[in-house]
């Protein structure tokens, strides 16, 4: 067996490796596990189509926290994209005020008209406007009413999560209680006190 840490050649029988310490039954347990699970066509993208919203909506707040998107991230995110809208709608707005003023010089008996379709830029920056308002107000609220009811479950005794391997997307691995020198040295002073 390869040791998946130094890449060191290892007997199958050895369970932490001879180089580095790395514990090697560990990996043989996770390679040779069998998931127990049969194909579910629940996880995927067809059963998302028709599930009902509740259950979506579920869904979708599941895969944020393994992404690690938090309330907070998601409001930061609105108000960068309110931001992003705003000033997109000021540049159109500027864009067409001296396009349209130009046009309308050429076209004396439209000016009226075509001086008033800067206006279209004022949309795209009162929805970036309510983007920042909603980032700013609401969605500050609501990110503090999630964090007090994911405190609330943390003290009713979720804890934290049990160790174990990392995904498996991942070469690393997490450290072990116990090592390949674990407990020698007490092995050695209790023999040296028996043959004295």
């Amino acid at each position: 067996m390869l040791c998946p840490r130094c890449a060191s050649n290892q007997g199958d029988d050895i369970k932490f490796c001879t180089s580095c310490g790395a514990n090697l039954q560990a990996v043989r347990e996770a390679l040779e596990a069998p998931d127990g699970k049969k194909f579910d066509w629940g996880n995927t993208w067809v059963a998302e189509m028709f599930m009902s919203g509740q259950a979506a909506q579920a869904r979708q707040l599941e895969m944020e926290r393994r992404l690690g998107i938090t309330p907070e991230v998601k409001r930061y995110n609105e108000i960068k994209a309110g931001v992003i809208v705003s000033c997109v709608g000021v540049g159109v707005a500027i864009f067409l005020y001296f396009l349209m003023g130009a046009i309308a010089r050429q076209e004396p008996h439209d000016a009226v008209l075509l001086n008033s379709i800067w206006l279209a830029g004022v949309i795209p920056f009162m929805v970036g406007l309510a983007l920042i308002i909603n980032g700013v107000v609401v969605s500050k609220k609501m990110a503090q009413v999630i964090e007090r009811e994911q405190e609330k479950n943390i003290s009713l005794g979720e804890g934290k999560p049990a160790r174990g391997l990392r995904a498996a997307d991942t070469s690393e691995f997490i450290p072990t209680n116990f090592s390949v020198t674990d407990q020698t040295t007490r092995h050695l002073e209790s023999t040296e006190r028996k043959i004295k």
